[in-house]
């Protein structure tokens, strides 16, 4: 694995992103008091029923804000965000970014504890195959010549409702 950068965040109370407001993730999370209307893939996945446990809308919850704290490190330390939740034939990307001359793909692993394990140790060599053609699929469609590509992975464990700890892998894993 490459280098690590390791930070403690902390999510702006809800009343800051309210009344359309930016969260700081490029997207606004309420437009004029009321919540968003679901994309189609949510209101499929709500009309057969897969994923209406409470348990799976938790997890769907955590896994949207720790993908919208990963986005807010990465751009506080100069990153251009190209991507999120970019999907392909392969499956989805979480984030898709330029350091500097690289092409990053950033997988995003959010835990609300480390019971289970540490997020990153999610991913598997069946996660970073699929993102490898994550990556060449994105790559014929993104207009560059010769352009390193990286694979990075952000991981976030909830230490209090509205913190966590960061833990950037750079260079997590090489494609084969």
């Amino acid at each position: 694995m490459g280098e690590i950068d390791a930070a403690a965040v902390m999510e702006r109370p809800q009343a800051e992103r309210s009344n359309g407001r930016q969260n700081g993730s490029g997207g606004a999370d309420e437009v004029g008091g009321r919540r968003p209307t679901a994309a189609k893939g949510e209101r499929k996945r709500r009309a057969s029923g897969k994923g209406s446990s409470g348990q799976g809308r938790r997890n769907r919850e955590l896994g949207r804000r720790g993908e919208d704290a990963a986005a807010r490190f990465l751009d506080r330390r100069g990153y251009d965000i190209i991507e999120r939740n970019w999907t392909c034939a392969a499956g989805e990307a979480d984030i898709i970014a330029r350091d500097g001359d690289a092409l990053v793909f950033v997988e995003v692993k959010t835990r609300s504890s480390t019971d289970k394990g540490l997020p990153s140790e999610a991913v598997d060599a069946a996660k970073r195959g699929r993102y490898e053609r994550i990556a060449a699929l994105f790559l014929q469609s993104y207009d560059v010549v010769d352009v390193p590509v990286r694979f990075d992975v952000v991981s976030l464990v909830l230490v209090s409702p509205d913190r966590a700890l960061v833990r950037h892998h750079i260079d997590a894993f090489v494609a084969e």
